[in-house]
C-alpha cells in the first residue's frame, strides 16, 4: 500500500532557503542563542517588536545589529539615556524663516528597523514617546500624523531591572513588544569557540561578514504567507485557555491580556511557518508561549517575595492546559 505524501498548501521553498541562510549569516558571528535567532526570526515574519533582555556582553545589541544587516531596509540605532527627551526621538518642528513655517524634521524613530539600545535607561516620559508608534506604525506630532514606512520593526535590548540605573517599563509598553526574549550566558565550549573566533579575527569587524539576505518586499510577501497559514479551531480554543488561565491563577496579580491571544496565534503560524510548515500544531504555540506572555503578566507580592518567576508561572500554565488531540 502506498503511503499518502504529505504536501504543504502554500509553497515555502523560498522561505526556507531565507532562513537557513540567515541562521547562517548570524551564525558566522554569533555563537549559540539558537533559540533568540529563531525568536527573532519569528517575530519579523509576525509583524512584532522584540525586547531582548541580559547581562551585559551576551550579544543582545549585536545580534539586533546583525538582523538589521540581513535585512536590505533602512536602519536607525537609538541610544537610550536618563537625559533623552521624546522630542530626541520622535523629531521635532524647526521654524522655516525663508517659508515662514513650521518644517518637521523626523527623529530616529523614522525607519524601517529601530535599534533601541538599553531602553530601560530612559524615564518613563521617554517611554511614552514610543506608545503610538510600536502600535499604530505612526506617530502624531503638533496635531499632524506622519505613517512609518513598511516593514517597521523595533528591536530593543535591557539590562536586567537589579541592575543600576535603569527603569522600570511601563506595562503599556511591555505589552507593545510582541516577544521577550532572555539572552543567556553561553556554555563552556561557546565560550571557547567565542575566544577563539575572536582570537583568529585579528581585530577585524565580525558584522562586516555578514551580507544581506531579505529586502523590505520578501519580508511583505512572507507576511502574506503567514496569514495563510491553518490553524484548527480547537487550537485557537487551546490559546485562549492558556490566557483565560494566567487571568484566572492565584501566583498572579494581572493575567494576558487579548493583545497576548493574537501574539500568540500571529506568532506560532510564523513560527510554523519558518519550521516548513503552513499549518500550526500545539508544540508551536507552546513555544511561543514563554516569550509572549513572561512580560505580560505580573506575580502576586507573596509570589514575588518568595522568588517564583514569571518563566515558571507561565510553564506551569502551559503544562496544565490540555493540548487538544
Amino acid at each position: 500500500m502506498d503511503v499518502p505524501i504529505f504536501q504543504n498548501r502554500v509553497d515555502l521553498t523560498a522561505l526556507s532557503e531565507q532562513v537557513k541562510k540567515i541562521k547562517e549569516e548570524i551564525g558566522k558571528v554569533i555563537v549559540g542563542q539558537e533559540t533568540m535567532v529563531e525568536l527573532l526570526i519569528t517575530a519579523i515574519l509576525a509583524d512584532g517588536h522584540v525586547l531582548i533582555e541580559g547581562v551585559p556582553g551576551v550579544a543582545k545589541t549585536l545580534t539586533a545589529k546583525l538582523i538589521s544587516k540581513i535585512i536590505s531596509a533602512d536602519f536607525s540605532r537609538i541610544q537610550f539615556t536618563p537625559d533623552l527627551m521624546p522630542s530626541d526621538v520622535l523629531g521635532t518642528s524647526v521654524f522655516n524663516l525663508k517659508t515662514s513655517e513650521f518644517d518637521f524634521r523626523p527623529g530616529p524613530i523614522f525607519s524601517n528597523i529601530i535599534l533601541i539600545d538599553e531602553i530601560n535607561r530612559a524615564p518613563a516620559k521617554t517611554q511614552a514617546a514610543l506608545f503610538e508608534v510600536m502600535e499604530e506604525r505612526q506617530v502624531t506630532v503638533d496635531g499632524k500624523t506622519h505613517k512609518m514606512k513598511t516593514p517597521y520593526i523595533v528591536l530593543a535590548t535591557q539590562n536586567p531591572i537589579e541592575h543600576e540605573g535603569t527603569y522600570r517599563l511601563p506595562e503599556a509598553q511591555l505589552d507593545r513588544f510582541l516577544f521577550k526574549v532572555m539572552a543567556s550566558y553561553p556554555s563552556l565550549d561557546e565560550e571557547i569557540d567565542i575566544i577563539n573566533r575572536h582570537h583568529h579575527r585579528k581585530g577585524l569587524q565580525a558584522v562586516a561578514e555578514v551580507t544581506a539576505i531579505l529586502s523590505a518586499h520578501q519580508i511583505i510577501q512572507f507576511r502574506q504567507f503567514v496569514q495563510n497559514v491553518h490553524l484548527e479551531d480547537n487550537l485557537i480554543k487551546y490559546i485562549a485557555q492558556i490566557i483565560q488561565e494566567t487571568r484566572n491563577n492565584s501566583m498572579l496579580f494581572l493575567g494576558a491580556s487579548p493583545r497576548a491571544s493574537i501574539a500568540i496565534l500571529n506568532s506560532a503560524k510564523a513560527y510554523a511557518m519558518i519550521s516548513g510548515r503552513d499549518f500550526v500544531n500545539p508544540e508551536d504555540i507552546k513555544f511561543v508561549a514563554l516569550p509572549v506572555l513572561r512580560h505580560r503578566i505580573i506575580l502576586s507580592p507573596e509570589k514575588e517575595m518568595e522568588g517564583v518567576t514569571a518563566d515558571e508561572v507561565v510553564k506551569q500554565i502551559v503544562d496544565k492546559v490540555e493540548v487538544p488531540r
